[in-house]
């Protein structure tokens, strides 16, 4: 079997900033959705891990072991067969199978820039399965490297996470994460490129100025945008957000009144908010 370092590739870090990289082979690049991903074929995750770390993220509940859900953001698993089972896929086309990338990662860490993993990816889908519908969940202004292949997925959609209007509730729970502005640059630069985009307000962060906010988002010329509220417990098909945001949520004030009244704010000026199960429907 080939993985994306049979071209002996010296960079293999063993590390990316204070995170542990590993490399395993996958058994599955294409996971089959159900309950509330149904609006989804498949799921696709480059990566497993997710070195942003931010402290409210579902996907850790979906970490292998309870230790790595403990040390959540301190690791990151490379599938490095991740082409190799693509490649499979070539006689079985995807033509209008709609797939999410990614649902328990972002395809754009770190280390993506360098390893080009998910754009390796991409290639294979643009040169197999042009007719996929796709839609690319990131928060990294990386993800504007790709333009020149997602230019050729006459079906695709960027899902762009933008979660708060403050800098200082940024990196309370988004430490390493791309900063407010640099995410809307970075879906200014994707509408003005003609690349469908949708603003995903998910979860929706303590907002200072709610009206200056809308106005903020668009000012990008994006005109497609998801809010949902921090998930405070688990449900039946969704993962509850982590001990340590709800305790910064709590301190901040970000009760569920202010949580409404800054969502009839938005839903006031922002075309066609979507809210609930039926925001993650696909555009294309």
């Amino acid at each position: 079997m080939s993985t994306l370092f049979d071209d002996d590739s010296d960079f293999r870090p063993d590390a990316m900033g204070r995170a542990a990289v590993e490399y395993r082979s996958a058994k599955s690049i294409l996971t089959p959705t159900s309950g509330y991903m149904d609006a989804y074929d498949f799921t696709l995750n480059p990566y497993s891990g997710c070195t942003f770390a931010c402290s409210y993220c579902y996907a850790a509940f979906f970490s292998p072991s309870e230790e790595k859900m403990r040390d959540w953001g301190y690791w990151l698993t490379v599938k490095e067969n991740a082409l190799d089972l693509l490649k499979k896929r070539r006689n079985k086309p995807l033509d209008d199978k709609v797939v999410y990338m990614s649902s328990v990662t972002d395809p754009y860490q770190p280390i993506e820039r360098k390893l080009k993993l998910t754009r390796s990816l991409l290639e294979e889908l643009v040169g197999w399965h042009p007719g996929v519908r796709l839609v690319v969940q990131t928060r990294s202004p990386l993800a504007f490297r790709d333009v020149d292949l997602y230019r050729r997925l006459p079906r695709l959609q960027i899902n762009y996470s933008v979660t708060t209007d403050s800098e200082t509730v940024r990196k309370a729970f988004e430490p390493v994460c791309p900063s407010n502005k640099v995410r809307l640059r970075a879906v200014r630069d994707f509408v003005e490129a003609g690349i469908l985009t949708c603003i995903t307000l998910t979860p929706l962060l303590p907002v200072e100025n709610p009206e200056a906010f809308a106005e903020s988002l668009l000012e990008t010329g994006c005109r497609h945008f998801i809010v949902h509220p921090v998930q405070k417990a688990k449900g039946r098909f969704v993962s509850g957000t982590r001990p340590e945001a709800l305790t910064l949520l709590e301190r901040m004030g970000w009760s569920d009144d202010r949580y409404a009244r800054t969502l009839e704010v938005l839903g006031g000026r922002l075309p066609g908010l979507r809210t609930d199960k039926a925001g993650i429907f696909p555009l294309v």
